[in-house]
């Protein structure tokens, strides 16, 4: 059987890494554990850029290396391999994974993004660059929906890329606000990033979710920036939409009602034609059902400010407890606390023999008062017990609870809701009632959905594994309000979630039996001692790591990174007194590169395999360069700012 050529090469590259380990341990005095260890990093390592299976490598090296370091013995080899793969399974976080992702395959079935990009580049036709910021947009809310990477950006290139290209758009730049778009899937969640970096590292899954929000809306809104900043200094790269692909066709009711004028102010006609002549040419339905469409926001800021407006100045309620005084007083019969007396000849207690009661210390009658509670008692305060509170400190028998007055975040939110509201219904023409409706049916339902997932885990509602199946079910429930939910459909979603949590999980029981071999072969300890003598600062160490992650995601993908070098960053972040919620944060924002970064750019090959023909991969990987800049200053911004990371979570967990 002849070999090709690449099967050669990679071959020979195992051959000349095996080759140089062994001329570096021929020169080390003694050859340790720790130097298999790093041996066995290495070769995994190469291995895996050569193209073999992440898992199945991690599994046969850890097995190999955990052989040798028992000395041969196999049914100890064999022992830590079923422990590692136990301990894995046993974990009820990676439950959320297949739930995830089966919520993501069903919304991705549903048909929305069509409608939604449509809706969105409509809506921001004003925008210079408006059908690339209208891709983010779009990318950003499906990847929050789905966070499938591969089917975000698959179908965005056959949705988003002709339109631009069409619209006279440079390939670069509609290639990088795909690709870049399609990855914040990675980062937002619900993201399975988070959940495999959670389980890794021992970090709530909830928090990094919390904390993940705000990084992610803050990379959108960079993207949003550079492309518009683009479109306003090289107007040929963007340039804007023709009057004709900014018309929006009114359906015949609405047009009558218009006179065929989309610029009209839709409210007032739409009451006018309640009476008078077109009322008979429009059913009374159909203008009732534009009407209730026309005055949801209003109804919607009314319900809310009312409601809130009562939580924010009610009353607060004090709870009065009945505290009995702590003094010296003589208690009751017995018979009225309900204790039994002891048996005695007058039920009560005998005094002991000999004694006709408890005698006084000589020359005192009693014990006596300290000076000055004569006039104390005097004064008012009682005898016996601790003092009671001051009257005024009484609420007056009757008297109603005093309101609150409204704080000052309750005027500012509804103020600038109110002036939304406003100049909405000011602008709200015919055309853009249009658009407002294709917004009610692609926007909103995924963004009810989004927010039932991850309002239930971050307020506490619900955990992630439960959130996700809420997110399971919301999928189901567009699917048949979109007339999509067959049973083809069905066993496509099952199929591909379990494909997908199959190598989740493999890769999770590589990564255990892989770290427990490292661990054991004193790697792990090896590369502490070595970053401990470099005597780096805290900031050294931070700048360290993410250099070595960003490097690592140019040749590996992030459920790599991860799962491999994860394990050994996690134990020096203690010593260096970083947080590893924080550290996550950081690792997530970064791990974008994985899927923006030459040769593995994985993003860029899905986007080539439903490009036309001209375009080149080449042009990809130039559009992909700006993004992976951006992508550089959030991680700065996040490490020069970490509340945008760590205000949510601390704010609602601490």
């Amino acid at each position: 059987m002849k070999i090709r050529k690449e099967l050669w090469f990679g071959l020979g590259l195992m051959a000349l890494v095996v080759l140089s380990a062994v001329v570096m341990l021929l020169g080390v005095e003694r050859i340790t554990h720790g130097h298999l260890g790093l041996l066995m990093l290495s070769m995994v390592v190469v291995a895996i850029m050569l193209g073999f299976p992440t898992a199945f490598t991690l599994m046969g090296m850890g097995m190999i290396f955990t052989w040798l370091a028992y000395d041969g013995n196999t049914q100890r080899t064999l022992d830590l391999m079923v422990q590692a793969a136990y301990r894995t399974m046993a974990n009820d976080v990676l439950i959320a994974i297949p739930l995830f992702v089966f919520m993501g395959y069903l919304v991705e079935r549903a048909n929305l993004i069509e409608k939604l990009f449509r809706s969105l580049h409509l809506s921001m036709a004003r925008i210079p660059g408006s059908l690339a910021v209208a891709t983010l947009v779009t990318c950003a809310v499906f990847a929050t929906a789905t966070g499938i990477v591969g089917a975000v950006v698959t179908l965005m290139g056959l949705l988003a890329l002709p339109a631009m290209l069409r619209a006279g758009y440079s390939v670069p730049l509609a290639a990088g606000s795909i690709t870049a778009g399609g990855c914040l899937g990675i980062l937002i969640p619900p993201s399975v990033l988070l959940i495999v970096y959670g389980a890794t590292a021992g970090v709530s899954v909830v928090q990094l979710y919390a904390g993940a929000f705000f990084p992610g809306l803050m990379l959108a809104g960079l993207y949003v920036l550079y492309v518009i900043l683009m479109a306003k200094l090289r107007p040929h790269t963007a340039p804007p939409l023709s009057a004709e692909a900014r018309r929006v066709e009114l359906p015949p009711p609405l047009a009558r009602i218009a006179g065929n004028d989309g610029r009209r102010h839709a409210l007032p006609r739409l009451l006018g034609a309640l009476k008078g002549p077109r009322n008979a040419e429009v059913p009374l339905g159909y203008l009732l059902r534009q009407l209730v469409i026309v005055v949801m926001p209003g109804l919607l800021f009314l319900v809310l400010a009312v409601t809130t407006y009562r939580s924010a100045t009610a009353p607060v309620e004090v709870v009065e407890y009945d505290i009995q005084p702590i003094g010296f007083s003589t208690p009751g019969p017995a018979e009225s606390s309900g204790l039994a007396e002891p048996p005695g000849a007058d039920g009560g207690l005998a005094e002991p023999p000999g004694a006709d009661g408890v005698q006084e210390p000589p020359g005192a009658q009693g014990v006596s008062e300290p000076p000055g509670a004569e006039e104390e008692e005097a004064a008012g305060m009682p005898a016996e017990g601790v003092a009671e509170p001051p009257a005024a400190t009484e609420p007056a028998a009757g008297a109603a609870p005093e309101a609150r007055p409204l704080p000052n975040w309750w005027w500012w939110t509804f103020g600038v809701l109110g002036v939304v509201v406003l100049a909405f219904y000011a602008a709200l023409s015919f055309t853009r009632l249009e658009v407002y409706k294709m917004l009610l049916g692609s926007f909103f339902p995924l963004l009810v959905l989004i927010l039932a997932v991850l309002g239930s885990i971050v307020f506490g509602l619900a955990t992630p594994t439960e959130a996700a199946a809420i997110g399971a079910l919301g999928g189901f429930l567009l699917a048949f309000a979109y007339k999509q939910m067959t049973l083809s459909v069905v066993k496509e979603s099952v199929f591909l979630t379990a494909k997908t949590s199959a190598m989740v999980c493999w890769l999770f029981v590589g990564s255990a039996i892989f770290s427990s071999a490292f661990a054991l072969l004193g790697g792990q300890e090896l590369v502490e001692r070595w970053v401990l003598g470099l005597n780096l600062s805290k900031v050294e160490f931070m700048v360290l790591s993410q250099v070595l992650i960003f490097l690592l995601g140019w040749p590996l993908e992030w459920t790599e990174i991860i799962v491999i070098f994860m394990p050994i960053f996690i134990p020096l972040l203690d010593h260096f007194g970083v947080d590893p919620l924080f550290f996550g944060l950081l690792v997530a924002l970064n791990l974008q590169t994985a899927f923006l970064s030459p040769p593995v750019a994985m993003s860029a090959f899905y986007l080539k395999g439903v490009a036309p023909p001209h375009v080149t991969l080449n042009q990809i990987f130039l559009g992909m360069l700006p993004f992976m800049g951006i992508q550089i200053l959030a991680i700065f911004l996040l490490y020069a700012f970490p509340a945008i990371g760590l205000w949510l979570p601390q704010l609602l967990y601490k």
